[in-house]
């Protein structure tokens, strides 16, 4: 196996005193890093913070807009109007773009958080919408999208850059969307499991459900949640698993078009 992949990580998501996540020592490990807006989680304290360490680090910058719902943490579902949609990701990513500014860096990528991107994930239309509001700040913005589901099929219909996303830390439904939370073996927390998941995943170029089910897919980037309490271990044991594979770990270049899955952009 001789490809590129890279690892990404949701992080900056604490909240005045109250710390969640190893940001800086996932900063060592990732290529990319999900800055969350203000929204679900973070401030502008902990945004900056968080992405003067990525600046430092080299780390791909990307913005992480959610609903707004700093109690539930972005993931219990709204019911928001097409236009509102767009003005949500629009405001966020303008305020990420100018952080990242202020720290030296710049947003070259977005990806949507929790609840907002679960249902983007089932509804191309509602994605659609999300994606115009990212596109009418930055029509250049590197949209990383959960691979195979409606959230790509917008993509490909917008003609934007974009990259396929898998997760290391979640496991899958058939149809390629995340099991819920609340159910039995929804996230996966032994580092172990999850470096050989995504060699599998990556080898194969497809997502493997629950089930069983392997899932042609656009890889290019594999995600874990800065949130789980086996994060930074995941990060490592993903990363060791891979370059053992003769995995080389670099931030995504994007891809324009439709693809059936299969080999990675890089």
């Amino acid at each position: 196996m001789n490809r590129t992949v890279d690892l990404n990580a949701d992080m900056g998501e604490s909240f005045g005193p109250w710390v969640m996540g190893r940001d800086a020592d996932l900063l060592r490990v990732v290529t990319s890093a999900n800055i969350a807006c203000g929204f679900h989680a973070g401030d502008w304290d902990v945004m900056a913070a968080t992405l003067r360490e990525a600046v430092a680090n080299g780390t791909g910058i990307g913005a992480h807009p959610g609903f707004p719902d700093l109690q539930g943490f972005g993931r219990r579902r709204m019911a928001l109007s097409a236009e509102s949609l767009r003005n949500l990701v629009c405001y966020q990513l303008g305020a990420a773009r100018a952080m990242a500014a202020a720290a030296g860096g710049r947003v070259r990528h977005l990806k949507l958080h929790g609840a907002l991107a679960n249902m983007a994930a089932e509804d191309a239309a509602m994605a659609r919408a999300c994606y115009e509001g990212a596109l009418a700040v930055d029509p250049d913005i590197i949209v990383m999208v959960l691979a195979a589901t409606a959230q790509q099929q917008a993509v490909e219909a917008l003609g934007c850059a974009w990259a396929g996303e898998i997760f290391a830390d979640r496991a899958y439904n058939d149809d390629a969307t995340l099991v819920d939370r609340s159910l039995p073996g929804a996230v996966i927390h032994d580092p172990e499991v999850a470096g050989r998941r995504m060699v599998d995943m990556v080898a194969a170029g497809a997502i493997v459900s629950q089930g069983g089910k392997r899932i042609p897919a656009a890889v290019d980037t594999i995600c874990l949640h800065g949130d789980g309490k086996t994060a930074l271990e995941i990060a490592r044991s993903v990363k060791a698993a891979l370059e053992a594979e003769g995995v080389t770990l670099k931030p995504f270049a994007g891809r324009r078009g439709a693809v059936s899955g299969g080999a990675s952009a890089g």
